[in-house]
């Protein structure tokens, strides 16, 4: 055997478990968010090269994912979800503060946050225990899995971390929903939640009551809590039909839009390429989503049907909730731009999603219904 046909089939080996139009996709958004993020830091403190890094470290995890069957990712999920469990109860006993939030958890060597773990171990584990119960489901195991969602999701909420919060209830409603979940139930809840608004208002934490309030308001506290709100709606309303151009911005550059290199990226974008900038945004996210939930419906199992589901669903809310805090119609809750924002902890749980939806359409003639 020559050297040129062991190349071939080593290649041919690497990449066998790849799926090209996620990938692309995937890279066209990581592509455009790496050259935001240059533009947002340039003279700054070279982050672009750092997010390069991090993209480079993500990429390898997805690959080593894709790599990995369904069933594999299925025995992982208990072990990861109680892992992730006990952390959060870790963080809440004996967490680092930063900026009055509990989030981190100090290893020595480095500080790591277990909310982030969540956003991956809940739907596995909620996809885990609907496949358990798949023949004999009834109405007690939608209870159950209700509970598994419910406790990370108020241990994380209260760090405070509502943004993260948001993100591993969605995953988790996301399995819920497409296991069966009735119609009837969903409209009682959101009734329910609507009646027990006034009450659940004086949970929140002074801080969430007011951006909530800065929200219906930003001109209330223009140098405050509507600071964020206000500059980048500028921002973007600046950028009019093509946008300024690249490396342009007058408020980024500027200094005016805050966290410009991570949630507020968005606004960067939209002042520098416009109109038509953001509508190729929203069309590579949607071909994402698109191809996600393709991947979802050729599933042979229901584990993988839900594990897909959510997780692409996921990438949905990450993108829902950060485009809309940073136009002004939501709340801002501290979310990224999902493959755009700065950050290698977000990133790597995003290609751990990537590298799952993988292993689902590769391995799927080769997992047993």
């Amino acid at each position: 055997m020559d050297i040129a046909t062991t190349l071939r089939r080593y290649w041919a080996n690497a990449i066998a478990h790849i799926d090209f139009p996620l990938l692309f996709i995937t890279l066209a958004i990581m592509a455009v968010g790496l050259a935001t993020v240059h533009s947002a830091t340039i003279g700054g403190n070279h982050r672009a090269f750092a997010q390069a890094g991090n993209m480079a470290v993500a990429m390898t995890i997805m690959w080593f994912v894709a790599r990995t069957p369904p069933q594999t990712l299925m025995r992982y999920a208990i072990p990861l979800y109680v892992v992730g469990l006990i952390l959060l109860v870790a963080v809440f006993l004996f967490g680092i503060k930063v900026n009055g939030a509990k989030r981190w958890l100090s290893l020595g060597f480095t500080r790591i946050q277990p909310s982030e773990i969540m956003k991956i171990a809940m739907p596995l584990m909620l996809a885990w225990y609907f496949q358990k119960y798949e023949a004999t489901l009834q109405f007690k195991h939608y209870i159950v899995a209700a509970l598994l969602l419910l406790v990370p999701f108020a241990l994380i909420a209260k760090q405070p971390d509502l943004g993260t919060a948001l993100l591993v209830g969605a995953a988790g409603f996301y399995v819920i929903f497409f296991a069966g979940l009735p119609w009837k139930i969903i409209v009682g809840l959101i009734a329910a939640g609507a009646a027990a608004a006034p009450f659940l208002w004086h949970m929140l934490h002074d801080y969430q009551r007011k951006r909530i309030m800065t929200l219906i308001d930003p001109t209330s506290d223009p140098l405050g809590s509507g600071y964020h709100i206000i500059q980048s709606t500028i921002a973007i309303g600046s950028g009019g039909p093509i946008g300024k151009g690249y490396l342009n911005g007058t408020q980024t550059h500027l200094e005016f839009i805050p966290e410009k290199h991570t949630d507020f990226i968005f606004a960067v974008f939209s002042e520098e390429w416009g109109l038509i900038g953001n509508i190729v945004l929203l069309i590579l996210y949607t071909l994402l989503i698109g191809r996600g939930l393709m991947i979802a419906s050729g599933a042979p199992t229901l584990f993988s049907r839900l594990l897909a589901g959510a997780i692409t669903l996921g990438f949905f809310t990450y993108a829902f909730i950060n485009m809309g805090m940073v136009s002004g119609i939501l709340p801002v809750v501290g979310v990224p731009l999902p493959f755009m924002s700065y950050g290698g902890t977000a990133l790597v749980t995003l290609f751990l999603g990537i590298g799952m939806l993988m292993s689902i359409h590769t391995h799927r003639m080769l997992v047993k219904k």
